[in-house]
């Protein structure tokens, strides 16, 4: 590996770096950065030969990160970062900001949120884009390191149990959390279920055949967990990723599902659906907004959390 001289070393290659990371096309980098194709593909071929590394590898019509690649971009996006704010401190101005955002949430949290954070932008930030991507994780700290999202928002026991942990150590932590809502759960059917008509009993529960909405495709999840104290178990037939689709599915079958209780309402066919209180204790569901340490400074990202922050406390009133 060559011995990196800091003293000749082109600093305007890490900005490349940066934006192909972000991007995983060079054709997309140079747009952001205002350059030509062939200039970010020399620049990237210098930081190679600087690096001793590919950094980046043709994959399909994209490019895949190296190890090394995935290593350094944490740091250089700090470093970069950090430099900015120390030479060009600016404040986020939502009416003229052209920022885009990457968010990763569940469809039922997205459903509840997504208008109110449109209707905010086309109001106050016209030029500011949104992207959200479906959250297919329990802990979404690698997305938010790699900066695949900028902002998480879900159910995340485990990552801030890690967290308060590491914290309570004395250890560095570098994401940051806010608690946005506490939702509970319902069982939901179809209208005219056999099992529609009276309360719910645990037995009924059991015996009865279900569809689980799992992100990492695995047919056991907190409902499970909650039967298990009882020594309890239900029979889980198929699962999905998406509580919209688990949802439609019910509604024209005699499958069971569990959704978020404020979902029931905003899935467009709650004529279509019964819910019935669940047969046994399961803890609320808290809900958080997640974020990497590095993006706190920045006013852009403070503005977005605050409109989430914002439209959470009106959907969900303490």
């Amino acid at each position: 590996m060559p011995t990196l001289n800091l003293r000749t070393f082109d600093l305007n290659l890490l900005k490349v770096f940066d934006a192909v990371m972000a991007e995983r096309s060079l054709t997309r980098a140079a747009h952001q950065l205002s350059l030509t194709q062939p200039a970010v593909s020399n620049a990237l071929r210098r930081l190679r030969e600087a690096l001793g590394d590919d950094l980046l590898m043709r994959k399909g019509r994209g490019l895949e990160p190296t190890v090394r690649a995935l290593e350094l971009w944490p740091a250089v996006q700090e470093a970069l970062q950090k430099l900015q704010t120390s030479l060009a401190p600016s404040v986020f101005d939502p009416a003229t900001a052209t920022t885009s955002f990457v968010l990763t949430m569940a469809d039922a949290t997205a459903a509840e949120l997504m208008p109110g954070l449109v209707d905010v932008i086309t109001r106050e930030a016209p030029g500011v884009t949104l992207r959200v991507v479906p959250l297919t994780t329990r802990d979404p700290r690698r997305l938010l390191d790699e900066g695949q999202a900028d902002l998480a928002i879900g159910h995340f026991p485990a990552v801030l149990a890690d967290l308060t942990a590491r914290a309570q150590s004395g250890e560095a932590v570098s994401f940051l959390h806010h608690r946005l809502f506490a939702g509970d759960y319902v069982c939901v059917m179809r209208k005219n279920h056999p099992l529609a008509q009276g309360p719910l009993t645990l037995d009924q529960y059991c015996a009865a055949r279900h569809m689980l909405v799992s992100f990492s495709g695995r047919a056991f999840g907190f409902i499970d967990e909650a039967l298990a104290l009882l020594h309890r178990k239900r029979p889980v037939v198929l699962t999905v990723n998406q509580f919209f689709t688990a949802g439609k599915v019910v509604a024209h079958s005699d499958l069971l599902t569990v959704l978020p209780r404020h979902f029931v309402n905003v899935t467009g066919f709650v004529d279509q659906l019964e819910q019935r209180e669940l047969p046994f204790q399961v803890p609320p569901i808290q809900v958080d907004a997640l974020w990497h340490q590095r993006q706190n400074g920045s006013s852009a990202h403070a503005w977005l959390r605050a409109q989430v922050v914002a439209l959470a406390d009106k959907a969900f009133p303490a």
